[in-house]
């Protein structure tokens, strides 16, 4: 007799999986420093989820009790039809929350279309407001076409609209005050991620380079005195989260080197070619796309197969930044 399906993904470490972060392509229209190589090689078209693979992958998570799904890429919004995948998405039911990371690029035409469709959240990338800059780290992005972005994002009226800023000491640590009061003016809330050690690169030094979430915390406490909210929550992903007097905006820092948050993990990734990676920071997955494109497919076999996956998600990651890397894959194939 086949075992029943649990209504909930659970892990061999009792942590509940209930977020699933979903790639949609792995190219960009930027190339950010900590995230690529200028010169990428992108997977070929074939090996990419088709809309209709990813929104089958999306169902059976969420038949598995999963509540909240971003999609990712690379930049998600630059997918050929990325609308029509987002509709049916906004429609599942039992899933509360549909969110979407970017780098802002297309959110002055796009904004209000994802609000209407159903996307609740937004993430978006800003790591310098000043031009020359920010075209430096992200090798060809516009810095007003972001703010456009961003803007017409607090327009569209998202449940939450977040700021990542990645910084980097001596390319844009001067900033971060600035980058808050960004913040703090628009209502919006902003979240300073530590650079992860994933992919080879040789444009700058990461262990250099590398700046933690306390001396982060340090400069903003300098202007605006933080008021922790607590513990990463699950909706909210691992960001510990301050405030700063009345405003409504939140601060928020990520730290997978400095205060690991692996304990509290519950999400999982899947790429733009299907691969489910059970930890940002480990290479334990499986490939679900040879699983949907078997002769002989079946939804109840998808979600067997993410089901036996809990069994083989890791307690943590091990990030090093001394070290040559063990993860080569660079961020865009990951899903963010």
């Amino acid at each position: 007799m086949t075992k029943a399906l649990p209504r909930v993904l659970i892990d061999r470490f009792q942590r509940r999986v209930d977020y699933v972060r979903l790639s949609v392509t792995d190219r960009c229209d930027f190339r950010c420093v900590y995230c690529m190589a200028e010169d990428m090689t992108f997977a070929p078209k074939p090996h990419i989820l088709s809309l209709e693979e990813i929104h089958e992958v999306a169902r059976a998570f969420v038949e598995l009790g999963v509540g909240k799904i971003r999609l990712t890429g690379g930049e998600p919004l630059i997918r050929n039809n990325i609308l029509s995948l987002i509709k049916p998405l906004g429609q599942l039911p039992g899933l509360d929350q549909l969110a979407i990371t970017s780098n802002g690029s297309q959110l002055h035409r796009l904004a209000g279309s994802l609000r209407e469709l159903g996307v609740k959240r937004v993430n978006i990338s800003l790591d310098s407001l000043q031009p020359r800059r920010f075209r430096n780290l992200t090798r060809h992005g516009n810095l007003d076409q972001v703010i456009a972005g961003i803007d017409a994002a607090v327009a569209a009226g998202f449940e939450r609209v977040r700021l990542n800023a990645v910084i980097l000491k001596g390319r844009n640590s001067d900033e971060v005050l600035d980058l808050v009061n960004f913040a703090l003016q628009r209502g919006i809330d902003i979240a300073f991620i530590e650079e992860m050690p994933l992919g080879l690169i040789d444009e700058h030094n990461r262990a250099l380079s590398f700046c933690s979430s306390e001396e982060l915390r340090e400069i903003v406490s300098r202007e605006h005195p933080l008021v922790p909210l607590g513990d990463p929550s699950g909706q909210d992903g691992p960001a510990r989260y301050f405030r700063t007097g009345d405003a409504p905006t939140r601060i928020g820092f990520i730290s997978p080197h400095s205060h690991n948050f692996c304990h509290l993990c519950n999400r999982v990734r899947v790429t733009a070619e299907g691969r489910l990676l059970l930890c940002l920071g480990n290479e334990h997955s499986v490939d679900l796309r040879a699983v949907l494109r078997a002769p002989d497919y079946t939804l109840d076999t998808l979600k067997r197969s993410i089901v036996n996956a809990m069994d083989i998600k890791p307690e943590r990651h091990h990030f090093d930044l001394d070290e040559t890397p063990d993860i080569v894959r660079f961020m865009n194939t990951t899903g963010g």
